[in-house]
């Protein structure tokens, strides 16, 4: 029989699963945080770091990379409850028929948890491409940011009609030489104020055009663009390409655990758990009905999941005040 299981074991370290290990420990529970890149902050601290995001509660704006290490100095604050695995790809999860505890097994070790918060966002990813024949032999193409230096005084053209790539066009608006934002249809799927800062920039909003064809060797340094209303086409010259159509995402292993999926993510009930009994998900790992995809909802996932196991685990304490542990050490 395992002794020392943990209560708790996120699998995903991306700004949901850093902030339920934080309240998960701020509930006195033993937490074990297992993330399969080297460091902490899943995509946010590995694609886009530079970016800022605008819809983080108290914050008019917060770089991506700040915000991850604002959730390191919070989580430091209970550190003594959590225990970081990084490094480390989680293949299988399994009950133990001999003491009902889960075994989550990577590729190198094996731990042992009394219950599972999935935090994975959408797993592995992958760029989305403009599909140009030896598309990965061009220097010049970028799928994501992490040092907008790289784009000073230079002419960017970015791929897009998201909030990404509206983001960006207005973040480098002010660092690059010029900025010209491609997308093949009328409207951006992007928040409005974001939208109107842009088209009252110096950005150059070319809507309802795709790419034809490049010129270039090692770089490409001319776009040929394709009205899609049968208008005039353009062309122009670029030094520095950005491409923003998303990414193919997949949890991977997860997806062969036998738990419920709806349209790619885990269906969750409304305490996040899913249909295995003492495994449980948040932010975009899950989805159930009136799901919203962004940062602040995916906090307050965590919470209600957190909430949940500690019922699951005390059932007994299950009624007490939410932060009664936390308030008595103050």
């Amino acid at each position: 029989m395992i002794q020392n299981a943990y209560d708790l074991t996120i699998i995903g370290s991306g700004p949901v699963g850093m902030y339920a290990a934080f309240y998960g420990s701020l509930r006195k529970l033993k937490v074990k945080l297992i993330e399969s890149l080297p460091e902490l902050g899943g995509q946010l601290q590995a694609l886009y770091p530079e970016k800022y995001i605008y819809d983080v509660p108290g914050f008019s704006e917060i770089k991506a990379g700040d915000l991850i290490k604002s959730l390191k100095e919070q989580m430091n604050t209970v550190k003594e409850n959590i225990d970081i695995i990084v490094d480390e790809r989680v293949d299988y999860v399994r009950r133990r028929d001999e003491d009902n505890i889960l075994e989550i097994c990577t590729e190198k070790n094996c731990h042992y948890t009394k219950t599972v918060l999935i935090t994975a966002g959408k797993g592995a990813f992958q760029p989305r491409t403009l599909e140009l024949p030896n598309e990965s032999n061009y220097t010049n193409i970028h799928y994501f940011v992490n040092d907008m230096k790289k784009f000073a005084n230079k002419r960017v053209a970015i791929f897009g009609g998201g909030d990404s790539a509206v983001d960006w066009a207005n973040m480098l608006n002010d660092v690059a030489k010029e900025v010209s934002i491609i997308h093949r249809r009328d409207d951006f799927r992007a928040h409005e104020h974001s939208v109107e800062m842009m088209k009252h920039s110096k950005v150059n909003v070319l809507t309802s055009y795709v790419l034809d064809k490049v010129e270039g060797e090692d770089k490409i340094n001319k776009l040929y663009l394709k009205s899609v209303k049968q208008e005039e086409n353009k062309e122009f010259i670029v030094d520095e390409i950005i491409v923003l159509f998303g990414f193919l995402s997949s949890l991977g292993p997860i997806e062969t655990w036998d738990l419920t999926l709806e349209n790619k993510a885990l269906l969750v009930d409304n305490n996040k758990q899913t249909n295995i009994k003492g495994v449980y998900a948040a932010g975009d790992s899950s989805t159930y009905e009136g799901k919203v995809k962004m940062i602040t909802c995916g906090f307050g996932e965590a919470v209600i999941a957190v909430n949940s196991i500690y019922g699951y685990l005390f059932p007994d304490k299950k009624n007490a005040p939410v932060f009664s542990s936390a308030l008595k050490n103050k």
